[in-house]
């Protein structure tokens, strides 16, 4: 469990990109599917890979308000044209 980040009081994922957990997110999936890990260190890498998740979840829905925001502002903006 060397190269593996375990998160707990005082870690904040939330202050990872998209992309940074994305990819830890991978890393996750692939020592669980790899196999040969101990049961502690293989729940250890499946609560990391759900916190993970969840933040690339806030970032794609945060994504997601952002793109409907901006369509929603250029149809207000298109209405008002047309009256």
């Amino acid at each position: 469990m060397a190269d593996q980040q375990v998160t707990g009081p005082g870690n904040d994922d939330d202050a990872l990109g998209y992309e940074q957990a994305r990819d830890a997110l991978l890393e996750v999936v692939r020592q669980l599917e790899a196999g040969g890990v101990p049961l502690e260190e293989s729940l250890a890498l499946w609560e990391r890979g759900e916190q993970l998740a969840k933040v690339c979840q806030r970032w794609l829905d945060g994504a997601r308000a952002r793109l409907d925001a901006t369509l929603a502002a250029e149809q207000e903006g298109a209405d008002s044209a047309d009256a």
